[in-house]
Parts: structure tokens; C-alpha cells; sequence
């Protein structure tokens, strides 16, 4: 058995980033299409229609910024939790092949 006594917080943040990136930008991919999808109803309030979907590309880019950002600290703070419970109790055990 192996035990995993302490994570890199960078490193773990820096995945938690990559990882929240792509999930915010596939989040923000969906709301711009059913955004479109939706405008397709709209009849004459197209104008305003497609106000929204300049407003769905502004989305993934906020969606997939703000997803790496939180993904970071999310990382950070849970690889420094992880690293203090680890020294008091003991790490995770896993047997290796």
C-alpha cells in the first residue's frame, strides 16, 4: 500500500483551472445555443433576439474565465485542506500495481 502524504496546491489548482475552464465553456456553448435555439420564436422581437446571442458569446467567455478563476481557488484551498487533514491523520491509502 501507498500512501499520499501531501499534494502540490499549485499543481492541484492548476488542474481544477483546466478542468473548469472546459466544463464553463461547454456550460456557456449550451446557453448560447438554446439562447439561439429560443430566438428562432421570437417573430418581431428579433432585434432583441439577437441582442441575446451577442449576449451568449459575451457568456462563454465569462462562463469559461470565471469556471478556470473559481476552478483555481477551489484547488488551492482543497489541496491545502487535504495537505493539513493528511498531516493530522494520515493520508490517503492506495495500492499501486
Amino acid at each position: 500500500m501507498s500512501e499520499i502524504k501531501r499534494f502540490g496546491v499549485i499543481s492541484v489548482a492548476k488542474i481544477c483551472a483546466a478542468i473548469s475552464l472546459v466544463i464553463g465553456l461547454i456550460v456557456g456553448i449550451v446557453f448560447l445555443v438554446l439562447g439561439s435555439f429560443l430566438a428562432l420564436f421570437m417573430g418581431q422581437y428579433a432585434p432583441q433576439a439577437a441582442m441575446g446571442v451577442g449576449m451568449g458569446l459575451i457568456g462563454i467567455i465569462v462562463m469559461a474565465i470565471g469556471g478556470a478563476v473559481f476552478g483555481f481557488i477551489y484547488g488551492a484551498v482543497a489541496a491545502f485542506i487535504y495537505n493539513l487533514a493528511a498531516g493530522w491523520f494520515g493520508g490517503v491509502e492506495m495500492e499501486l500495481k
